[in-house]
Formats: structure tokens, sequence, C-alpha cells
């Protein structure tokens, strides 16, 4: 068994520690080592802009790192905004934290007994939406798969890079825990299967995103970029001009090209190259295929633009899930959540891009890009 040095820097527990950083964005540039994050921010965001002033603040939360950035006059406000907003995730992380202590865990042990128990409204409406996400999508986005996400050791801190065991993978193939085994009944909730073991990390960043931008704005920000690990959302602009990110390569230490954001857009990316290991050459990633068990392969990368609606965080996040592990029937998921804004980069390298995404986008250097109805 060989672990490549790459993986060993991209391989991250999925929380983590809140740690802040403050500081302007001019004086203290982000640092990307490891390409942790699906999106990097480019170069023009560290640029300054005349009346007004960049103000970032940097966490680490949800094993990846986290940026806000404030456009603005005040350090005591941005920093205000910006620590709410971080202790906001922290609630988050410890309370639907998939395998230390926490509300998430003690509902899983209820459903593997066979019980029905409570939990919080906000726990209650994110597996209805999720559960609403997961028959859009044929069930690819599945988040009763922790079990499985446990069996290939990426439930752990000390992570071990082994193949999991045939036998016991088999057992819950046929097991097949899905979101529609799940009974929510206003906050009680069940299963019809005593397999389902819930994992929100294909959920939980983009609903973060929703909550920081609905904090940001209570206090009185209207300017802001939030990045959690590559889930990237705009609040405003940034002085007379919009924010833009890059989408980073997913085998280059590069952006692939940058893209403006609006006001209320998000942009969420799945990949093979954050949290993954390999063997004898054989890259295994998180992203896992409920329908075989194992890691999709068909696609590197694959990056949805959300257009501003109420839950536009909440959709960068899930529904780039089933685009990715559909492989080259991608556009037919995409289609399904109404997203006209993607761009996918497959196995083999090839780039594919839909239309209305490539007339946002500026391309870094000369890229063969398909372009997709």
């Amino acid at each position: 068994m060989r672990l490549s040095a790459p993986a060993l820097r991209q391989n991250q527990n999925q929380w983590g520690q809140t740690r802040l950083i403050r500081g302007s964005i001019e004086s203290d540039p982000i640092d990307f080592s490891g390409r942790l994050a699906v999106l990097v921010l480019a170069a023009v965001l560290l640029a300054g802009c005349s009346g007004g002033e960049v103000f970032r603040h940097e966490a680490y939360v949800f094993g990846t790192r986290v940026d806000v950035a404030v456009y603005g006059d005040s350090q005591e406000a941005a920093d205000a905004a910006a620590g709410a907003v971080l202790r906001e995730f922290d609630r988050l992380h410890r309370a639907y934290h998939a395998w230390e202590p926490s509300e998430l865990t003690a509902l899983n042990a209820a459903l593997a007994r066979g019980e029905a128990t409570s939990v919080s409204d906000e726990l209650a409406a994110m597996l209805l939406d999720a559960q609403h996400i997961a028959a859009t999508g044929d069930q690819l986005f599945n988040p009763a798969l922790g079990g499985l996400i446990a069996l290939w050791g990426f439930h752990t801190d000390s992570f071990v890079q082994q193949r999991p065991d045939p036998a016991r993978l088999q057992a819950l193939l046929e097991a097949a825990p899905s979101m529609a085994d799940l009974v929510i009944e206003g906050n009680r909730v069940s299963s019809r299967n005593p397999a389902v073991q819930l994992d929100l990390g294909g959920y939980a960043k983009g609903y973060a995103l929703d909550r920081a931008a609905a904090i940001l704005r209570a206090n009185g920000v209207d300017n802001a970029l939030i990045n959690i690990g590559g889930n990237v959302m705009a609040l405003g602009k940034k002085g007379d001009q919009p924010w833009r990110i890059g989408i980073q390569h997913p085998r280059e230490p590069a952006p692939i090209a940058t893209l403006p954001l609006y006001d209320g857009e998000a942009v969420g990316t799945s990949g093979d190259y954050q949290r993954y290991f390999e063997i004898e050459g054989e890259r295994f990633s998180h992203l896992l295929d409920p329908r075989t068990g194992m890691p999709a392969q068909g696609t590197q990368a694959l990056t949805i633009l959300i257009l501003p609606r109420t839950n536009a965080g909440t959709l960068s996040d899930a529904p780039s899930k089933p685009a990715y592990l559909a492989g080259d029937a991608w556009r037919e998921q995409t289609r399904r959540f109404g997203i006209e804004h993607v761009l996918r980069v497959a196995a083999d390298g090839r780039v594919e891009v839909t239309r209305a995404l490539r007339a946002r986008l500026q391309f870094l250097s000369p890229v063969e890009a398909t372009t997709i109805d």
C-alpha cells in the first residue's frame, strides 16, 4: 500500500476546531497550500478598492478552511459580523458532527435501534430538505450512507488507508439505506431501515452558507464573500466591481478560469482531490456511489453556479453530488435541479461547460472545452 504525498496533504477529517485568524485581505494573502479548497480566490480579490477595505476572517471548521471577507469601512463592524458567522459555524459543527457526540449521532443511535426520536426543528427541516434533494437526484445524493462512509474510513480523525471488508460492503449494499427510508413527522424521526446512518457532510457546507448570509445581512453587512472549503457565496460587491473567484483545476495547482459572482449567487464543486487516499496508484475519494459502494470514477470535478434564490447556498452543495456521480450523464442531473451553469472535468481530463456558464468564464490559459446546451 502506498499513500501519496499529495493525498497526505488532502486527507483532512470532515470536521475541525474553529480557529479565527483576523486581518485585512491586502496585508494577509490566503494560503491555499494543499489545495484544500475546491475553488480558490483569484488574485483580483486581493486588489484594493477605493472607498473601502476588505477585512478577512479565517478559520478551520467542517474539516476545511473557511474565509469570510467583508467589504466596508469599519474593522470593528466587520469583526463583529464575521465573529457571529464563525460562532454559528462552530455551533453547526458541534450539532451535526457525523461521528463525535452530537444531535446527529444521537439520532443515528436511535435509528440503529429501530426507535423513533425527537430532534430539533432545525434538524427536522434539514432532513426534509435533504430527503427532497435525494429524491430529485435519484438517490445519488444519499446522506443515509453514513455507514458506508465509515466503512471506507472517512469517519475518523486518525485515517487508515485501506479498502473496506468485501463482506461488510456487500451487506451494506444489500441493505440499501436511503433517505426514502426516513419517516419525518414533525420533530419525530424514525426509519424503516435500521441500516440508515446519517451523514450531512454533503449538505452542511451549503446550509452554512445560507446561515452565514442571513447573519451578515442581519448585522448590516451587504457586501461580503463567504468561502467554506470551495463552496462560495457572494453578497453585494467589492466596491465598484463584483467579487471574483477562480475555479480550481483538479490536477494542477492553478485555477482553470475565473468567474465573477454577483449578489446572492453561490458556487460549489464536488471533486476527487479534496479527501482521498491512494493505494498502488489508484485514487479512492470520499465521494461514494450508493449503487456500487465504491468511490465514483467518472469525473475529476464538477462545479455548479446557483443564481440568487432563498437557499442558493444549500443548492450549491448537495445537487452537485448526483451530477458528479452520474459521470457522462451529468447534464441530465443538473437539469433536474434547474441548474444551467455547470463545468465538468471528466476522468480523462476533458472539460465540458454549459453555454450559460461559458459566457461568464474567463479562462486563464487556452482550454479545449466542449460547450453543452
